[in-house]
């Protein structure tokens, strides 16, 4: 985990990852900011974040962008801890497992979470079907995938984490609602907070707070390795 310490750019903003655990946000995010895939990643204890600069062009205008992007738990023991991180993120990958019904039942459950711990009831969230790779092993198709998203309004994009297909498109995608928000909203001082990075010393005071001990970790069985988290 790291912290950019010069201020260089125009905005700060915080995406978080969420969905079930085993979907793969943590090879998802890995894959983004650094072109890389890892077969084996230990579960997500808590929280953690990784970071990307990137530059944004709209309506004429280039903007320096330095994202933060959390990865959260999905194991249910760890929700309380990960809701409190909602209200400081401006935008959400909200993921599911192809090849894993639960996973994609779920994502009503977490929308529920979502909207009732978000600085707005209607945040941007970009619905993510992850492993489309897999194709053999797959049980929800795209038309299911789609068929959700139309009903919640949500952009909806399938990827995969172990090839790289779509990672960066879905983050551009959410990034894209993120700045046509801001740019129509220049009025709402909650956004504008969120954006310029005011609550930045508070959220990492506060995922140092949570942390969980290393005995605790080990006593439970859930913390074991995921053979392809893709």
């Amino acid at each position: 985990m790291s912290l950019a310490s010069n201020i260089d750019y125009d905005y700060l903003m915080k995406f978080l990852a969420l969905g079930d655990t085993g979907v793969g946000k943590t090879s998802f995010l890995y894959q983004y900011t650094d072109g890389k895939f890892h077969s084996q990643f230990i579960s997500t204890v808590g929280i953690d974040f990784r970071e990307k600069r990137v530059n944004y062009t709209s309506r004429g205008r280039n903007y320096r962008i330095h994202l933060q992007l959390w990865d959260t738990a999905g194991q249910e023991r760890f929700r309380s801890l990960t809701t409190a991180f909602y209200r400081d993120a401006m935008g959400f990958l909200l993921m599911f497992d192809l090849t894993n019904e639960k996973s994609f039942l779920e994502i009503t459950n977490w929308l529920e979470q979502l909207r009732m711990h978000a600085y707005s009831d209607n945040p941007d969230i970009v619905l993510c079907g992850n492993k489309c790779d897999l194709e053999a092993t797959r049980v929800i198709s795209i038309e299911q995938g789609q068929a959700l998203a139309n009903r919640y309004q949500l952009p909806y994009i399938e990827a995969s984490a172990c090839t790289g297909l779509n990672v960066k498109q879905a983050i551009e995608l959410l990034l894209s609602q993120v700045m046509e928000r801001m740019e129509n909203s220049m009025n709402n001082p909650e956004l504008a907070r969120l954006m310029l990075g005011g609550s930045h010393t508070s959220i990492i005071d506060r995922n140092l707070r949570m942390s969980i001990s290393a005995e605790e970790v080990q006593n439970n069985e859930d913390f074991t390795k995921n053979q392809c988290n893709c």
